[in-house]
């Protein structure tokens, strides 16, 4: 719960700068929003009561954000600017200002809709206008990429960069974590080998998915609300098309491509349309392998922010593992084959009493059974991902000792020395990064693609990506 303090400065903001409401009644923050905090808002409003939205940054700070950001004061202006273009989006009240005392976000605007992703591509009340949804992102998407970028001042705003550029910026924030990963390092290096041809530079959402669109049965068209702004840039628009084709926004459809709900050829066929531009095929396959390789160190930055804080929440170090899942969409667009799974130990053999296992199983169960029965909210939300976390911890304890000693037996005989796992991995990402070490090495694919499946098996087996990778092996 907000403290008395943040409280006091919240209603001081409302009475001096939202019309109509003169102070705070309760401020909930909202579960989701990794990236930044959401908040519901109800003020007083005359005689009655009035919702409304705030973004605040984590902890009421201004974090270090991936690649590109126009922080959430940037992020208030893009939503004003586009929705003067026809964007659907809410009304922004008040940028929040230093002497505020609340950090960088803003007041807007509560719209009634549907965000989660994972309701959006299930909900039965969603049936009638789901798949609609496909045409009308494309062609939300033509309009925000057709915004006159010098006539709004987003050029003044806002930083350019080129395909190039983006993927060098995203690789060089991986290598800072000093981690090897190196299907990361691969990706990285068949995107500089296949980038896109040149493409007249627009605005950039950069983070147009399904999760950050509203959508409402009540609305012809489906969506009522394009969300969070804060990493918008200028470069290609085909990165968003892309990325709302990216596996981690289908939320387990991944016979439907785009957010989960719809097809490439709807999503295209309204971007032409409202655009008059044709689409490269060839590009949004480039944008949807950067999109995966994107988030994969995106979650492994939600994990370095849980270790340098200020918001040392238990969903941080969740969303870190979450890597290997766009790992293996990674694996299954550029080196899809067959996989050897580990089978791992057999945790009934054990005669200790209690098993770790055991223990652990004991915890998940009373998080999932009597936290979650007795909370709602963020707190019932951060409970389920304590418990998802125990699960890896429990996987990682069957598989993780058969799954790292074969990772150590391929890469000993790929580069026939023998050495430790840590030096190893160390040794072939090198190799990726000053392009020693060839994409096409004999051995390197099937190496890469049975190194991250596996970890998928620990992390998250029930993703739909590791159902791709497993589907054609025996």
């Amino acid at each position: 719960m907000p403290d008395a303090d943040f409280e006091a400065r919240l209603d001081a903001v409302i009475r001096g700068h939202v019309p109509g409401c003169d102070g705070l009644v309760a401020a909930e923050r909202l579960s989701g929003g990794a990236s930044q905090e959401t908040y519901r808002v109800t003020a007083r409003a005359g005689g009655g009561e009035r919702r409304l939205a705030m973004r605040r940054a984590p902890g009421g700070e201004t974090p270090f954000t991936a690649t590109v950001a126009a922080g959430l004061p940037g992020e208030a202006l893009l939503m004003q600017t586009a929705r003067a273009a026809g964007v659907p989006e809410p009304e922004v009240y008040y940028v929040l200002e230093e002497r505020d005392g609340l950090g960088d976000g803003f007041l807007m605007e509560w719209l009634d809709g549907e965000t989660l992703g994972a309701r959006i591509v299930r909900s039965p009340d969603l049936d009638a206008i789901r798949p609609k949804l496909a045409h009308e992102c494309g062609r939300i998407l033509a309009r925000i990429h057709g915004i006159d970028l010098a006539a709004t001042g987003l050029d003044k705003v806002l930083t350019s960069y080129t395909p190039a550029e983006i993927v060098e910026l995203q690789w060089e924030r991986y290598r800072s974590f000093d981690t090897p990963q190196p299907m990361i390092d691969y990706t990285a290096r068949w995107l500089l080998d296949n980038l896109p041809p040149p493409a007249p530079p627009g605005l950039v959402h950069n983070d147009f998915r399904n999760g950050n669109l509203m959508v409402s049965p009540q609305c012809p068209t489906g969506v009522i609300a394009v969300l969070d702004w804060e990493v918008a840039h200028i470069g290609d628009p085909m990165r968003d098309l892309g990325w709302i084709c990216t596996n981690s926004w289908r939320f387990g459809r991944s016979d439907l491509p785009v957010g989960g709900f719809g097809h490439y050829d709807d999503l295209l066929a309204g971007y032409e349309s409202e655009s008059g531009r044709p689409v490269d095929r060839g590009a949004l396959k480039f944008w949807e392998v950067y999109g995966s390789f994107w988030w994969a160190v995106g979650c492994l930055g939600m994990a370095e922010h849980y270790r340098t804080g200020p918001d040392r929440t238990v969903e941080r170090p969740a969303i870190g593992r979450r890597s290997s899942e766009c790992q293996v969409d990674c694996v299954n667009l550029l080196i899809p084959g067959p996989v050897d799974l580990v089978r791992g130990i057999d945790a009934q053999a054990s005669e200790e009493m209690p098993r770790i296992e055991e223990l652990l199983a004991s915890v998940r169960d009373f998080l999932r059974g009597d936290i979650m029965g007795e909370t709602s909210g963020r707190t019932n939300f951060l409970a389920r991902v304590a418990a998802n976390s125990l699960d890896i911890v429990r996987r990682e304890l069957l598989l993780g000792d058969e799954h790292r000693a074969g990772e150590k037996a391929r890469l000993r005989a790929l580069f026939g020395i023998e050495a430790e796992l840590d030096e190893l991995r160390w040794r072939l990402v090198t190799g990726l990064r000053d392009r020693s070490t060839p994409l096409d090495l004999p051995g390197l694919a099937d190496h890469l693609r049975t190194t991250v499946v596996n970890q998928v098996a620990i992390d998250q087996p029930r993703y739909s990506g590791f159902r791709t990778a497993v589907s054609g092996s025996s």
